[in-house]
């Protein structure tokens, strides 16, 4: 049985690799892009996608690998995480979150501190982040329900798809969005579109959480080889 402690490492180490993957490569695609905004996302996207497959099947085994608040909340509401582990993910991922961001900071020899001046408002904005968030919970609650296996590539290839077909890049990540406030550079977000970002996220994976406990009602079912 893996510890609480390396449980909670694993959610902060994994977080803050993540973030770094998605601001760094934000960073050094801006730099090499030319002024191509859409080769700019293109070099973010991938790297992105990417890193996830990676940290899934390297820190799934030790915590589950959530590094995203909403889906430690949605497994704590399915009754499959207990509310004291899932608060303490919650804090891990924010601290790792942040962390990673600081350390892209570094390694491109920018200043740590910083607020992003990009400013991501609106109806529009809003309701991608709710689908992107929704969409990110039913990969992940469809395939552990039936292809646990699965989950890192899919979670991959879900968020490099979200990139493009979503108004806002597919943030889908509280502790993603507070983090990249905190970097004035072409992944950040300002910090007045933080709230209602989170707002958007937290409804649209509450909608998936309803509609997996109707699609994937119970571990018992899942075990089921026949639909019933």
């Amino acid at each position: 049985m893996v510890s609480f402690g390396r449980r909670i490492f694993s959610e902060w180490l994994g977080t803050a690799f993540l973030l770094a993957a998605v601001v760094g490569s934000g960073i050094m695609a801006e730099r090499l892009a030319g002024g191509n905004v859409a080769l700019a996302l293109l070099c973010n996207t991938i790297p992105t996608g990417a890193i996830l497959v990676v940290l899934i099947l390297v820190f799934g085994p030790l915590s589950g690998a959530h590094f995203n608040p909403v889906v430690s909340l949605a497994f704590a509401l399915r009754g499959e995480l207990p509310w004291t582990i899932a608060t303490s993910y919650v804090a891990a991922q924010l601290g790792g979150a942040i962390a990673g961001v600081w350390l892209a900071h570094l390694m491109f020899e920018l200043p740590v501190w910083q607020l992003s001046t990009t400013a991501r408002l609106g109806w529009g904005q809003w309701t991608a982040e709710a689908i992107a968030a929704f969409g990110l919970l039913l990969t992940i609650l469809g395939c552990a329900a039936r292809t646990p296996a699965a989950t890192p590539y899919a979670v991959g290839l879900y968020i490099t798809s979200a990139y493009w077909f979503t108004a806002s890049t597919s943030f889908a990540n509280p502790a993603v969005t507070i983090a990249r406030s905190l970097s004035n550079s072409f992944a950040g977000i300002a910090p007045g579109g933080v709230p209602a970002f989170i707002a958007a996220q937290l409804i649209g994976g509450g909608i998936a959480v309803l509609l997996g406990g109707w699609l994937y009602p119970g571990r018992q079912d899942q075990m089921s080889p026949t639909p019933g």
